[in-house]
């Protein structure tokens, strides 16, 4: 039986308020969070790419072992309503990052449009555009720079 979450509960919660349900919920599935991402060592600039974490499943945008993806690969960001303040690499389009900023949710996303395909038919996610990590040698990793930001959320 699914939990069912309280109406808007983004917009009166805090992240550090919300039940696990309700965390998990905010995910809009783009999976931005999941791409392979260099930092330039001297500016500090982030760059995404189009590799994705060898658990990601480029098809559906969804880890294949969510549950165990931190022993499986020892880099995977786990994000805390902390974390989220932190992480500047975070996308602009992610709920996490906009709830914290105090920012409403886009109308692709699956709590505002009640689809959670939207966020893919609308090209606000990854799915179908990457490949994963493992198939990539690691030095060729700076080929794969790709700019996401002309996927506003507008």
């Amino acid at each position: 039986m699914a939990k069912t979450l309280p109406d808007r509960f983004w917009d009166s919660k805090k992240l550090e308020d919300m039940s696990q349900t309700e965390w998990e919920a905010l995910c809009d599935g783009c999976a931005k969070c999941c791409l392979i991402k260099l930092e330039d060592e001297d500016s500090g600039e982030i760059a995404y790419t189009r590799l994705h974490c060898k658990l990601l499943d480029g098809r559906t945008c969804r880890c294949s072992d969510y549950e165990n993806r931190k022993s499986k690969v020892p880099d995977c960001v786990i994000l805390t309503p902390k974390s989220v303040a932190e992480l500047k690499w975070m996308p602009d389009t992610c709920a996490y990052r906009l709830i914290h900023e105090g920012k409403p949710l886009y109308d692709w996303h699956p709590l505002i449009s009640g689809d959670p395909m939207k966020v893919h038919r609308d090209g606000h996610s990854v799915i179908g555009q990457t490949v994963s990590e493992e198939d990539v040698f690691e030095e060729d990793a700076i080929d794969w720079i790709f700019d996401w930001s002309d996927q506003t959320g507008t």
